[in-house]
């Protein structure tokens, strides 16, 4: 009997190929995907899809999905007070190990694994070192289709939001861009691929400028949103 394991999903590219590895080593069941979202605007945090969107991506992927509602900038005790109480739930279910997607960040995956210490869950990273420019690649030639969502307008300008993922824009993204945007570049939603039944149906909406106050810090942040409207 395989482990059953629960996905902290985002949505984009980077999960994706990490989900891709985990089914395709068939050592792991993922029973659950797990997605933070923005309770105010009813969607995934940071990335600015619709709710509707993630649940259709879901039901094409088969697999369930489970909703964390976050205040608006919640701060990180808050975070960590609902991520605590998830995994709590999830340990009653019987779940051994969340799944991530992270890539690189030393200082995310320490993170991760500090709030899961002493839980009874352990974190587990299927593309960790795994390259990002390898893994860019590599998710546009398994014949997965992502769309750019957001930007850091302080990286990208207006243009590359609501560009498809693709070599193109690989090619176009200037030199200090990490090609899967690891460094919050960048975030993505992913709308077709060998997993999905069948594509997500979305039409490009409007793309606005929004600025965030950092926590704790006397700066902000800007960010470009392509918005994405259900089709059906």
């Amino acid at each position: 009997m395989k482990e059953k394991v629960v996905f902290n999903w985002s949505g984009g590219k980077d999960s994706m190929l990490a989900l891709h590895k985990v089914l395709e080593e068939d050592r792991l069941e993922v029973v659950t995907l797990l997605t933070t979202l923005n309770e105010k605007y009813d969607r995934i945090s940071m990335h600015g899809v619709r709710a509707k969107l993630l649940e259709q991506q879901a039901d094409r992927l088969g697999i369930p999905l489970r909703k964390i509602l976050l205040p608006e900038m919640a701060d990180m005790e808050t975070y960590t007070r609902i991520m605590g109480e998830e995994t709590t739930f999830w340990k009653a279910q019987g779940i051994t190990a969340f799944l991530f997607g992270d890539l690189f960040l030393e200082d995310i995956r320490a993170y991760r694994e500090k709030q899961l210490a002493g839980s009874g869950i352990r974190p587990e990273f299927p593309i960790w070192q795994y390259g990002t420019r390898k893994a860019a690649h590599d998710f546009i030639h398994l014949g997965y289709k992502a769309i750019l969502t957001s930007v850091d307008a302080s990286k990208l300008n207006e243009t590359f939001a609501g560009r498809h993922f693709d070599e193109k824009l690989l090619s176009d993204f200037p030199e200090d861009v990490d090609p899967c945007g690891e460094n919050g570049e960048f975030h993505s939603f992913v709308f077709d691929g060998p997993l999905f039944s069948k594509p997500v149906q979305f039409k490009k909406g409007k793309t606005i400028h929004k600025t965030y106050q950092l926590q704790d810090k006397n700066v902000s942040s800007g960010f470009y949103f392509t918005d994405l409207e259900p089709t059906e």
